[in-house]
């Protein structure tokens, strides 16, 4: 484990609903290879806080890495809804590509 994902899981233990902390950690998780660790934190993540945009686009990518690519779609869907939501049109572009290149 990287002294970085250590300072973060410790972070994260004193503010275990900080919900960049938790994004962070992972993406560390994500970093260090650990796919699946890393999509089960961020599902966590969503579930506790559905308007944390960015979440859904990383999110969607890792479940295409792993394979899942109905379950990716599903993601970027809920995601799109949300950044329409927030008038986020930045990210919301973003995930319209994803989804466009994850039909082809």
């Amino acid at each position: 484990m990287s002294s970085r994902l250590e300072q973060l899981l410790e972070m994260l233990e004193a503010e275990p609903q900080d919900a960049f902390l938790r994004y962070a950690v992972a993406l560390e998780y994500e970093a260090a290879g650990s796919i699946s660790e890393a999509i089960s934190r961020i599902e966590s993540l969503i579930s506790d806080n559905p308007d944390y945009l960015g979440a859904y686009y990383k999110l969607g990518q890792l479940l295409e890495v792993s394979g899942a690519k109905e379950k990716a779609l599903d993601v970027y869907q809920r995601g799109a809804l949300v950044a329409k939501k927030q008038n986020n049109t930045k990210t919301l572009g973003e995930i319209n590509t994803a989804i466009l290149l994850l039909e082809d």
